[in-house]
């Protein structure tokens, strides 16, 4: 990692579809598990909306995209990936998913979070989807004050065996505010064949690579790298 942290570490990313971890960090995450870290997903949807067909079977859709996620997830060195099933488009950060996202944070024990902004960035929208921004606004919630206290949800204790859990840092991403990049120029490769490996999302095009390629370079400079080398960004939150 950048800021020269004991490996291994335990890290968790929490994403809203199958496919955002992949567009938005899969750089960063094949650092991680190349320097040792473990690495776990947790995707809120099957993303069973994602496709212009209105005449789509949503079902084979979900089954496919799962499919796909664990794909990319096996090119970027993760090795275990879950889906929590909510239906795409409509994920609210209410009670429910709090509970499910403090069991995901009580069972993985991570030291690291990496999730979605909750915050609206006006000027790249699509980073803001509101699935996106219902996950980010659940994540730090069940991350403070869910997932570390005792009388929180006291049924994953009582039932499940959970024990509190206290994340002391989390990463978001696509929001409008970022304090923190990652040099992925050596793990951009990896980046883009996870990317492909969604294939019912396209992404498959010799142009789309080069896009990606200009989009990453423009962080890098942004963030003060050399010429030539690509980066993904991050806003860094101090939770303990």
């Amino acid at each position: 990692m950048d800021d020269g942290e004991p490996t291994p570490r335990r890290i968790l990313v929490i994403m809203a579809h199958p496919d955002d971890v992949d567009y938005g960090a899969a750089g960063t995450v094949a650092r991680w598990t190349a320097e040792g870290h473990l690495v776990t997903y947790c995707v809120v949807t099957d993303g069973d909306a994602g496709s212009d067909d209105p005449d789509v079977d949503r079902s084979w859709l979900a089954t496919t995209r799962r499919a796909e996620q664990r794909a990319a997830a096996e090119i970027v060195g993760v090795r275990e990936v879950g889906f929590l099933g909510y239906r795409d488009g409509c994920v609210e950060p209410g009670l429910g998913l709090r509970r499910d996202l403090a069991r995901a944070i009580r069972r993985a024990r991570p030291h690291l979070v990496l999730t979605h902004s909750p915050d609206r960035d006006l000027v790249h929208v699509k980073a803001s989807h509101p699935d996106h921004r219902a996950v980010g606004s659940a994540v730090l919630d069940a991350v403070y004050p869910d997932a570390r206290n005792p009388c929180a949800f006291p049924e994953l204790i009582r039932d499940e065996g959970l024990a509190a859990w206290t994340v002391p840092e989390v990463w978001v991403r696509g929001g409008p505010a970022i304090d923190h990049h990652v040099d992925v120029t050596d793990t951009f490769p990896l980046k883009m064949a996870a990317i492909r490996a969604h294939r019912s999302q396209g992404g498959q095009s010799d142009d789309f690579e080069t896009t990606m390629r200009t989009r990453l370079a423009a962080l890098a400079r942004t963030a003060g790298l050399p010429e030539g080398r690509l980066a993904e960004t991050y806003l860094r939150i101090d939770t303990a």
